[in-house]
């Protein structure tokens, strides 16, 4: 398998230490008759961290920044090269702006520049500077290019906000996402029972080993890049995670009885600037290290406050499993160095255990 935020050899490595921080091999007790299950906070079982979620943590770096020649004459070229782990973003100014993770790329500088590679991640920012030569030339200075916050929101014809483009993987709130609203959701779930938590064994790889769809929203938590594709009639949701489709119909309406999917029935309509989606008709999954039932039902809201952002919120409701519903929300980065998501091959974790002594 292969994602452009996470190398291959740091994901097996993740994958590998996370039964290490997942739930303890013993269950829990049962609370004693009449008692209260823990529900959070206190006396709650330990969340369940799968692979993706270790993975999730680890900071960006900056392997190599080069620049080859160094020195030139007006009118040569000189070759950038880069290479990043664990990105957020990655800039390059001035003259480039956003980037992939790694790269070469081929420019000719008129004086001389010095070239800043900036990275995000859940460490910061890292930034590199490398310097082309420019003979005879002094150095250049520019004024600050224009954030993304400072560009309009692209519009469709017929007016609402363009969602269209890949998006980098998201952060919750606390980690560059937006705040809780006063009056808000619950961000936990309280359980019915608490049968409906999952607690795996010490050697369980999790969730994402069999290669089986995670469904909605939990797909969205994977770090991969994911597509939207919008259209009046339709609003597509590619998923590089699995290369896993989502085909929202607009202002259409749900089946009496939909066949459950992975990826459930989904419907939308625009509420203003914006996108909202009711979906129902979803397998047994589970979202958060929460099991959820056939009766899952989702309104999910998209809104793009700005150019490099797309704001995502999610409320969950399932009559089996919950006591109420609870919500999620995810601010994702708009990635326009990327045109499309790549496919993505999955093999069943499990065949790694032996690589590992499990």
């Amino acid at each position: 398998m292969r994602s452009r935020s996470l190398s291959a050899a740091v994901l097996l490595t993740a994958l590998a230490a996370a039964p290490a921080a997942q739930a303890p091999a013993t269950p829990a007790q049962p609370a004693p008759q009449g008692a209260a299950a823990p529900q959070g906070g206190r006396g709650a079982a330990p969340p369940v961290r799968g692979g993706y979620t270790e993975a999730a943590t680890l900071p960006a770096r900056i392997m190599s920044f080069t620049v080859q020649p160094a020195s030139i004459k007006p009118g040569d070229s000189v070759t950038l090269n880069w290479a990043v782990e664990n990105p957020r973003t990655v800039t390059i100014t001035p003259d480039v702006g956003r980037a992939a993770p790694r790269g070469p790329l081929k420019l000719t500088p008129k004086a001389t520049t010095t070239y800043t590679l900036t990275v995000t991640g859940v460490n910061g920012t890292v930034t590199r500077t490398v310097t082309a030569n420019v003979a005879g030339t002094a150095p250049r200075s520019d004024p600050p290019a224009a954030s993304a916050s400072e560009m309009p929101v692209p519009r469709t014809a017929d007016g609402k906000p363009d969602l269209s483009g890949v998006y980098g993987y998201g952060a919750a709130a606390g980690r560059g996402g937006p705040p809780p609203a006063p009056g808000s959701l619950p961000t936990t779930p309280t359980l019915k029972d608490e049968k409906y938590r999952v607690v795996r064994e010490a050697t369980d790889t999790g969730l994402y080993s069999s290669c089986r769809p995670p469904g909605v929203p939990q797909t969205f938590f994977v770090p991969y890049y994911t597509q939207i594709i919008q259209s009046p009639k339709h609003v597509v949701i590619l998923h590089e995670y699995l290369t896993l489709p989502r085909v929202i119909l607009m202002n259409e309406e749900h089946p009496a009885d939909p066949d459950p999917f992975y990826m459930g029935h989904s419907i939308g309509k625009w509420e203003g600037d914006t996108l909202v989606v009711d979906s129902v008709g979803f397998k047994e999954s589970e979202v958060n290290g929460f099991k959820t039932s056939e009766a899952l039902h989702l309104v999910e809201r998209f809104s793009r406050p700005s150019y490099g952002t797309l704001q995502y919120e999610v409320v969950l409701e399932d009559p089996n499993v919950f006591t109420a519903p609870w919500r999620i929300a995810r601010t994702f980065p708009f990635l326009p160095e990327h045109k499309r998501v790549d496919e993505f091959f999955c093999e069943n974790n499990r065949d790694y255990k032996p690589l590992f002594g499990k």
